[in-house]
């Protein structure tokens, strides 16, 4: 067997070691560091040729740091002789930028998209792209995993008496009409105007939510102004309760103020990044298990899509 190396930046380093746990492996030993002008600074401290490898890095805040270091370490395995280098990016920054929504603008999420093959990186497995089609940005494979296979049985768990699942904007629908099959819940969209980014008006609701128990879907909380305004105009609609889960705990800004204030009951995120600070009305999901399985399968070339069948 060629066996395989699971390598960690240090955007995440405690996700990794859990991955790592779950696989029964140790992380594999790199240094990484800067030098005092801020470049990065990449060694591989043991052998990789012949090896797959895993490079486990979000690319979260600082985003720019976290990708250049995903980029030379990438370089650096690869003049080491590895055989595969795949990214494991549990969080893809730059996903929002996916296309021209205005004159003049890049489209950035294709511009790392080629950054990445291009340092030599064969595979990327992320969870919950903000735009799905990112994937075709690349010509290598992706794997998108599904992040409402962590939300399920928690939700089930909270036997709630009348349970409707909530998707925050019309491009949301498709996330949340998966996750509302999966639990048999019927579903009922908010209708928002977004002026500018990172700002965003609750403008309607469509369906009927009086009574019952709302669960808004998404794949990421940013600054919490849609969720936190969506859960305030939900409760205005005669909602018993709101929760809301998301994949991804960006919390930026005024996130946690709006949170602790706002009408929302209980946010619901997994560890794909690091939690910046704790809070009662905030609960952790663990994906390191999803993470640690898919890893395992990509090596013996194991079907991924079935784990979400």
């Amino acid at each position: 067997m060629r066996g395989y190396k699971i390598f960690t930046g240090t955007a995440h380093p405690e996700f990794t070691k859990e991955v790592a746990k779950h696989l029964d492996i140790n992380v594999a030993k790199a240094t990484v560091g800067k030098f005092s002008d801020g470049e990065i600074n990449v060694q591989i401290s043991e052998s990789v040729r012949g090896k797959d490898i895993f490079i486990i890095q979000p690319t979260n805040q600082p985003t720019n740091d976290n990708l250049m270091e995903l980029l030379v370490m990438t370089d650096a395995l690869k003049r080491s002789s590895a055989s595969s280098i795949t990214a494991i990016m549990p969080y893809f920054g730059y996903a929002r930028q996916d296309r021209k929504a205005a004159p003049r603008v890049p489209i950035t999420a294709k511009l790392v998209a080629n950054l990445i093959q291009t340092a030599g990186i064969t595979r990327v497995v992320t969870i919950d792209l903000h735009a799905g089609q990112i994937q075709g940005f690349f010509d290598i494979p992706v794997d998108n995993l599904y992040g409402a296979i962590i939300f399920q049985d928690y939700v089930k768990n909270k036997n709630l008496k009348n349970p409707i699942i909530a998707s925050p904007d019309i491009g949301g629908v498709t996330r949340a009409r998966y996750f509302a099959g999966k639990l048999g819940l019927e579903m009922v969209i908010v209708d928002k105007k977004r002026e500018k980014a990172n700002e965003s008006e609750v403008m309607n609701i469509i369906g009927d939510v009086k009574g019952k128990d709302v669960i808004l879907i998404d794949d990421m909380i940013d600054t919490a102004g849609t969720l936190v305004k969506a859960a305030d105009v939900l409760k205005k609609r005669g909602a018993t309760s709101v929760m809301a889960c998301c994949t991804h705990a960006v919390l930026s800004g005024p996130a946690y103020d709006r949170i602790e204030k706002g009408a929302l009951d209980e946010l619901v995120v997994s560890n794909s990044l690091p939690l910046k600070k704790e809070s009662k009305k905030i609960k952790v999901l663990s994906v390191a298990p999803l993470f640690a399985e898919v890893i395992r399968r990509v090596y013996h070339n194991e079907s991924v899509n079935s784990l979400f069948i």
